[in-house]
């Protein structure tokens, strides 16, 4: 099975919607990749931002191994929600959607990666703020060497 490594470094968000009234808003992220039929990967998430409120920097760097499939389908998409820490329970913000494909194909333009904003939705309309990331897609490898390097990575010799 052909397959790239995917990277998403989350930078930052703006002007976003404060849901936190009384207390700090601190704000994470969770990404993931999926749809369209085609199974997910795991989510991950940022490390909460406890200082920026409604304007959060993470720099932050997620890495993916994603299938060649996900990046043709215009119905694979990349999904960043953002989310306000509380001890209840976190409180929704918004989220970014795009299709992997559209971004694919415009890092390929761009020399292989890219910087990019995306207004942050509520539902079906935009809510309040922007989303900052960067990425960048792998060469296309077959998922067995894809495998042995991450396991050649993990392992250190003692």
């Amino acid at each position: 099975m052909e397959c790239r490594k995917f990277d998403i470094t989350i930078i930052s968000a703006s002007d976003l919607e404060d849901v936190r009234k009384i207390c700090k808003m601190k704000v994470h992220a969770r990404v993931s990749v999926g749809g369209g039929g085609v199974a997910e990967s795991g989510e991950k998430r940022t490390p909460t931002d406890k200082h920026g409120q409604t304007n959060p920097a993470w720099n932050f760097t997620m890495r993916f191994a994603i299938s060649e499939a996900m990046v043709e389908n215009f119905n694979t998409m990349l999904v960043v929600k953002l989310y306000c820490k509380r001890k209840l329970g976190d409180r929704y913000i918004g989220e970014v959607h795009t299709p992997m494909k559209e971004l694919f194909d415009y890092a390929r333009s761009a020399g292989g990666s890219a910087v990019v904003c995306f207004p942050v939705q509520k539902g079906c309309v935009n809510s309040q703020g922007m989303l900052r990331f960067s990425y960048k897609f792998g060469e296309k490898v077959m998922i067995d060497k894809l495998l042995l390097a991450e396991s050649v990575a993990g392992f250190s010799l003692s």
